[in-house]
């Protein structure tokens, strides 16, 4: 998934089913500089931590408006 795309969904009011690795998780921010985000696990909410952007993907349908 590219930066712009990330910013798109923590930008959104809607909730985003979003992916790393295969685990569910919430991106809080994107860092397009240096191509990684700040998520944490939906199950684990105090496990926050700083990823690469590439292992992100975005499950489901898109919303286009």
């Amino acid at each position: 998934m590219d930066s712009q795309r990330i910013q798109e969904i923590v930008d959104s009011p809607v909730m985003v089913n979003v992916s790393y690795h295969g685990i569910p998780v919430y991106i809080q921010e994107v860092y397009p500089d240096k191509e990684t985000a700040k998520i944490f696990p939906l199950d684990a909410m105090n496990h926050e931590q700083e990823v690469d952007i590439k292992g992100l993907l975005e499950e489901g349908p898109k919303v286009i408006d």
